[in-house]
């Protein structure tokens, strides 16, 4: 999970369109979502490596968020398909 509180809205969503067709080998971009005043956004991608996803985001949207990475509790989480 990659959690961001956005500082640069058009900034940081123009990246993460550039970014979902160059995905990690093996990753798959399972949601993308903001807040409705766009301060905060939560992106699901299902990666082997949170590292990997961590390098991949911050690469494109590193200056327009600060972004926490989490690893998900699949086992738990409802609609989160491997």
């Amino acid at each position: 999970m990659a959690i961001s509180t956005i500082t640069d809205e058009k900034s940081f969503w123009d990246a993460l369109k550039k970014a979902h067709g160059r995905l990690p080998k093996g990753a798959k971009w399972t949601l993308a979502v903001a807040s409705a005043d766009g301060t905060r956004a939560v992106n699901i991608i299902v990666h082997d490596s949170v590292d990997a996803v961590r390098t991949f985001f911050d690469d494109y949207a590193g200056s327009a968020a600060t972004t926490e990475y989490l690893e998900a509790d699949a086992a738990n989480a409802v609609g989160l398909g491997r």
